[in-house]
């Protein structure tokens, strides 16, 4: 019995998502470039001001951005120069710092936020279908990948 070829086979399906993964992540790097010019920031500014919505360490905050830990740091030394973090102690751990957001680093990541979800590449999709969405690529990525 032949295969129908009508019915796209897993090799090829795996390609397709590849394709669709690729140019969604490109769609969403062009955007955050594009707020961060908007903004007078760099892309690593406006990642790391949409990932501060909690004081977390800089270790946390590199695991969230997806770079080395040498990486936030030099970000935060920008973002604590231009007033918009400080680095506070951390209240359990002696040896490391939370970084905060600052009154004006809280209206920055607002705006930010508003800027980003303007024109989201995901705004097509209903609030739902943007929730089965993550859900799915966590399922797909190794530790759930929050």
């Amino acid at each position: 019995m032949a295969q129908d070829s009508a019915i796209p086979t897993g090799s090829e399906i795996d390609r397709d998502v590849c394709k669709l993964v690729h140019h969604l992540a490109h769609t969403l790097d062009v955007q955050v470039r594009r707020v961060a010019e908007q903004l007078g920031l760099t892309p690593s500014q406006v990642i790391a001001l949409r990932e501060l919505s909690e004081p977390i360490t800089a270790r946390e905050l590199a695991t969230r951005m997806s770079c080395e830990a040498s990486n936030a740091t030099f970000v935060l030394d920008r973002l604590e120069e231009q007033g918009l973090i400080q680095r506070r102690p951390h209240p359990t751990d002696r040896r490391a710092k939370q970084i905060v957001l600052t009154p004006a680093g809280q209206r920055r990541r607002g705006e930010a936020l508003h800027h980003l979800g303007t024109r989201s590449p995901l705004t097509p999709l209903t609030p739902a279908q943007q929730e089965n969405l993550r859900d799915l690529l966590r399922t797909l990525l190794p530790g759930g990948a929050a």
